[in-house]
């Protein structure tokens, strides 16, 4: 046996043609006619609406209405009354030095302060959005709200 005589076990199978007529006939294996037995045919695909959406959905979920502003951090005039004394300045940051709210990424945070509770000390409450009721009993109190 020579080199020239030696033959595969397994000979190349040929790929059939479609759509170029011969052995298929008629619509060559693509169906029926439309869209798909178009030559070239590529349907759009329908997640790519969306992939589109999903930016303007990011970190909002479904409701969009929900306001991006930050809430303000809660503090009751009651806290305000056991942890200060008389004729303090109440602030934000005086608020997260004495370990009433947190820092938020590293910035002190916008605080509301609520009338629940008793104050009998006249405090002086600046840069603090102030509920209406706050306000009268800081007043009552002797203290004064500087916004």
């Amino acid at each position: 046996m020579q080199t020239h005589e030696l033959k595969r076990a397994h000979p190349n199978k040929k790929t059939r043609q479609i759509g170029r007529g011969g052995t298929r006939g008629k619509t060559a294996g693509r169906g029926t006619k439309g869209q798909n037995a178009r030559a070239g045919h590529k349907k759009r695909p329908e997640i790519r609406d969306f992939i589109k959406r999903v930016p303007k959905l990011r970190g909002r979920g479904k409701n969009i209405n929900t306001s991006i502003e930050l809430k303000a951090t809660v503090v009751n005039i009651g806290d305000l009354n056991k942890i200060f004394k008389n004729g303090d300045v109440v602030s934000p940051s005086v608020l997260v030095r004495k370990g009433l709210v947190k820092k938020l990424s590293g910035d002190a945070p916008r605080v509301k302060v609520l009338g629940t509770g008793t104050l009998d000390k006249s405090l002086t409450v600046k840069e603090c959005l102030v509920s209406a009721s706050a306000k009268l009993a800081i007043e009552k109190a002797g203290g004064k709200c500087l916004v």
